[in-house]
């Protein structure tokens, strides 16, 4: 039996990996991240010199916004009226020239930015806030109050999380980070269940419309060759997956090899002790940042991963290949689509109303227990850090719910994968259950 099933897998597996389709995107889906990074840092770079080339002209007539310039812009206030600060700005000799009116403070109207090119949110932003700032002093000042001292009182406040472990010690955490980590990771397993749970029904389909699957069936038992295709397609998105993490690091460092730009980690191991402690003192949102890098627990994260990413794959494999067994077209499983999405739409709405909200909240803990929304669901708590016996219990109910799924799929998929011309129901479906 085990040896038919490899076959099976064996097919499904070398008749997709080489498709010329899945060479394309396996190839080049992991530089478009890279792209776009490379593209990021090519105009970072080729706009750093320009940034202060952008001098805009003051026109003020209240004569009291003394703006300070930045990395951004800078201003300049020689008295120009507004026609003469027109004339600059479309002789090139300004980016732009700003025109305050006599205003209430109370009431700022009338303040208008000019300029050749349209500027962009970034920069408009920047010269509400300018003016905002000083719009406060002023009133401030209005009030006898000094904004000196007022700025002296805000004192900014950042703590520190730090995760205590039951046998001792303590690691650095942080929720953003955490957030950051399961959303991507329950994200990357529905994606991977929709996607390729929906190539196993389409498979199923094409061989029972072209009548293929008469002739597998005589060698093969049906259960067998469900079971060959769940796991051939599997390994195939595997494949694929890990390609693409493998092709995605490569071609990022030599992106940032060719701007001359190091990974953080690289440029740790090539210091020495001083400097590394002059580092550290010149980069502390970044040396922070490695150290919560270092505060997750990537065995643990990793090793979820794989089991959870393999475990609802095959949960919902089973499903979607007794869908595609039991009807002859992809329009009339729609019906049958419906109940199978619904668990991996609660996964996918409760992971971020519920999971990265409050990993530790009782839906949380059911999402992530329950097999049919334990894959995505367990994926954003693990990133904060998951008890052991939790873990082992979800990972148990997700094993025996793989178990009943492929028991029940196998008994429609036996009888529906040579059913032919008939419009099958819910009550079809439950008497193939039934039958031994």
């Amino acid at each position: 039996m085990a040896n038919k099933i490899f076959l099976v897998i064996k097919r499904e597996y070398l008749a997709r990996v080489k498709r010329r389709s899945f060479i394309v995107a396996t190839i080049i889906t992991p530089l478009i991240f890279p792209s776009i990074l490379g593209v990021f840092l090519w105009i970072a770079l080729s706009d750093m010199p320009l940034e202060g080339s952008k001098i805009i002209e003051v026109v003020d007539e209240n004569r009291t916004f003394m703006l300070e310039s930045n990395e951004m812009f800078v201003f300049s206030y020689r008295g120009l009226d507004r026609e003469e600060a027109r004339e600059q700005v479309v002789q090139g000799n300004r980016y732009g020239y700003l025109y305050i009116p006599d205003l209430d403070v109370n009431r700022p109207l009338g303040i208008t930015f000019y300029s050749v090119e349209p500027p962009g949110l970034s920069m408009i932003g920047n010269l509400e806030a300018a003016i905002q700032k000083k719009l406060e002093e002023i009133k401030l000042f209005a009030s006898g109050i000094d904004p000196e001292v007022l700025s002296d009182l805000k004192t900014p406040v950042n703590i520190k999380a730090m995760r205590l472990a039951i046998g001792g010690g303590e690691t650095v955490s942080n929720t953003v980070v955490n957030y950051g980590v399961g959303f991507i990771a329950g994200i990357l397993i529905y994606t991977f269940i929709f996607v390729y749970g929906n190539q196993i029904m389409q498979g199923v389909i094409e061989e029972k419309s072209s009548r293929i699957i008469e002739i597998l069936v005589s060698s093969l038992k049906p259960f067998q060759l469900m079971m060959g295709k769940i796991i051939g397609i599997g390994a195939v998105g595997l494949t694929q997956f890990l390609i693409w993490i493998i092709l995605i690091g490569l071609v990022s460092s030599l992106v940032m090899g060719y701007f001359g730009l190091q990974m953080p980690q690289q440029q740790l191991l090539e210091m020495s002790g001083s400097e590394m402690a002059n580092w550290q003192n010149e980069n502390t949102q970044l040396f922070e940042i490695m150290e919560l890098i270092q505060g997750i627990d990537f065995y643990t994260l990793i090793f979820s991963f794989l089991i959870y990413f393999v475990g609802g794959y095959l949960l919902y494999g089973a499903f979607f290949a007794a869908i595609g067994a039991a009807v002859d077209n992809p329009s009339d499983a729609q019906q049958f689509m419906f109940p199978v999405t619904i668990p991996l739409l609660m996964a996918y709405m409760g992971l971020f109303i519920f999971v990265l909200d409050d990993p530790n909240s009782n839906a949380s803990y059911w999402l992530s227990i329950i097999p049919f929304t334990s894959p995505v669901a367990m994926m954003g708590r693990v990133s904060y850090g998951v008890p052991w016996i939790e873990l082992a219990l979800s990972i148990s109910l997700l094993t025996s719910g793989f178990l009943f799924t492929t028991w029940a799929a196998g008994k429609i998929y036996r009888i529906g994968i040579l059913v032919h011309g008939s419009k099958v129901s819910y009550k079809t479906l439950w008497k193939w259950i039934k039958q031994n």
